[in-house]
């Protein structure tokens, strides 16, 4: 071979046999792929009707995919009674597997289908329902013990390592750009580091109100956990006020309908509450490293808006930090 490969798509029946293979499940009538991205997920359907979803892990520059932290915490969270979408157990009781591409060993999991609907971007009864949810699973994550988490969602995770990844990739060439982007991370770290007692907690990673389906008794049901791990409560939820005010979106209602649903199960005290806007930036900074750490595999044409960014960051800590803090 004369390329080694470094990012590889498997066929959707090489998929359908390799859960056939590991997992309890009726043959299998159908199997195709959902979404190539950061992970790859494929749809499965049983001969009797029930509906599976097939999660193949990929390498990231941040490390490997912590899995096992990942479907242990999505264990206690269904023991738990909280709303997710849980791992399904393989037939030797494992909740993840791994399985060879060209590229290297990948990590599988396999999960029954979550029924409802997707979330509408604009409902505050969504909104108010993910915030319920995380809410849920917050209190659920009190009892839960991480046993030797690869992700630890502290500063170096969320902001250094990725604002090093962006500078590194060649995306931002401009010198004032690169400067500005260094000036704002730095001010953002100190920014958390001036609040006392932040609440850690183990976090979903990626609320933004699109992991969840909306299920027939209005809850929203939560998957997609694998970006989680120990870090700041305060991180967690600012990922939802995040997507609602990032990209030109203008829908800071839905955070206060989310915020309103988080504070009927649990409350949120005022330092992380303020901290949360603060996290914004960080945030941004997190997915532009996510991006930016994919260059070599979705080439820079579909990650040049990483370069632009930093007029959204500027404008949300100019119209936002003094009023807030």
């Amino acid at each position: 071979m004369d390329f080694d490969p470094l990012y590889t798509t498997p066929r959707a029946d090489a998929v359908a046999r390799f859960i056939e293979s590991h997992y309890p499940v009726a043959g299998l009538s159908c199997c195709r792929m959902l979404h190539r991205g950061l992970n790859d997920v494929y749809l499965a359907v049983a001969a009797n009707g029930e509906r599976y979803i097939f999660r193949l892990s990929h390498h990231r520059a941040r490390g490997a995919a912590d899995v096992q932290t990942e479907t242990s915490f999505l264990a206690h969270l269904a023991r738990r009674g909280a709303p997710v979408a849980a791992p399904i157990q393989t037939r030797d009781g494992d909740l993840f597997l791994r399985g060879a591409a060209p590229e290297g060993m990948r990590e599988g999991v396999l999960f029954r289908a979550l029924e409802g609907r997707a979330p509408d971007a604009t409902s505050a009864a969504d909104a108010r329902a993910n915030g319920v949810s995380l809410a849920l699973i917050h209190n659920a994550a009190e009892t839960f013990h991480a046993v030797a988490p690869l992700y630890r969602l502290d500063i170096d995770h969320l902001l250094r390592r990725p604002l090093t990844r962006i500078l590194e990739s060649g995306l931002v060439n401009d010198a004032r750009a690169r400067d500005d982007l260094k000036s704002i991370a730095g001010r953002a770290e100190k920014s958390i580091e001036a609040f006392d007692n932040l609440t850690w907690t183990h976090c979903h990673g990626d609320c933004h109100g699109f992991n969840a389906r909306i299920i027939a008794t209005g809850e929203a049901a939560f998957f997609d956990f694998d970006d989680g791990g120990p870090g700041f409560l305060a991180y967690d939820l600012s990922v939802f006020l995040w997507a609602k005010v990032s990209f030109g979106r203008k829908l800071t209602a839905m955070w206060n309908a989310f915020v309103d649903g988080y504070r009927e199960v649990r409350p949120i005290a005022q330092n992380d509450f303020e901290a949360a806007h603060r996290f914004v930036v960080i945030r941004h900074i997190w997915i532009m490293g996510e991006y930016a750490s994919r260059v070599d595999e979705w080439g820079a044409n579909s990650v040049d808006w990483i370069a632009r960014e930093t007029d959204f960051l500027t404008t949300w800590e100019r119209e936002r930090f003094d009023r807030l803090l």
